[in-house]
């Protein structure tokens, strides 16, 4: 198995990459997380990798971090969830913020990935409770769960991408109460 790609990065064309490992190019397939962190054409990189081999093809598929690999290889051991599904998944939400998804159930910010309907998050969230959304000192979240998911939910509804609203969530204070906390989320959010 491939665990580790270190080399010259080559080519970018989302979702994939082209890397040379002294003289051998290895095409590799990386969720969008990954791909806006890597560093410029000609440049040293290094990956975590992950392997998978199907009938007709051997696919490697690449993370900046061990929290993404883990995370991906989680997602391809639920049924009806594949490779590309996975990476769908991780290109759409961190690491942390589907861990919060999990933790709080909420498919509706699953089903805005596409690909994605509303049996198949179900289903998401089911398989990766416990395994993926522990707590949300985890996911990075601080207050009560369930006015933590109250003023998401609020910043999502007036429009606020699932990014923006969770790192806006994020600057509430623990135990600030809803309305206080959508207030102060929107006074973070009109700041940057």
């Amino acid at each position: 198995m491939i665990g580790r790609i270190v080399g010259t990065l080559v080519e970018k064309n989302p979702p994939y990459l082209l890397v040379d490992c002294q003289g051998v190019g290895y095409e590799i397939a990386v969720p969008m997380s990954t791909f806006y962190q890597l560093p410029g054409t000609g440049e040293r990189v290094t990956l975590l990798t992950q392997l998978i081999v199907r009938e007709d093809a051997h696919l490697l598929y690449g993370f900046g971090t061990a929290s993404e690999r883990d995370a991906f290889r989680e997602l391809i051991k639920i049924t009806g969830i594949g490779a590309r599904m996975a990476l769908a998944v991780l290109s759409g939400l961190s690491v942390a913020e589907l861990a919060q998804v999990v933790t709080l159930q909420e498919a509706g910010r699953l089903t805005r990935i596409p690909g994605i309907g509303k049996k198949t998050a179900e289903r998401l969230l089911l398989e990766l409770k416990g395994k993926l959304g522990a707590d949300l000192g985890a996911a990075g979240i601080s207050g009560p769960a369930d006015a933590t998911a109250d003023i998401l939910n609020a910043l999502l509804a007036l429009g606020y991408s699932d990014k923006e609203a969770t790192l806006a969530v994020k600057q509430v204070p623990a135990g600030t109460g809803v309305s206080d906390g959508i207030k102060l989320a929107l006074k973070a959010l009109s700041k940057s």
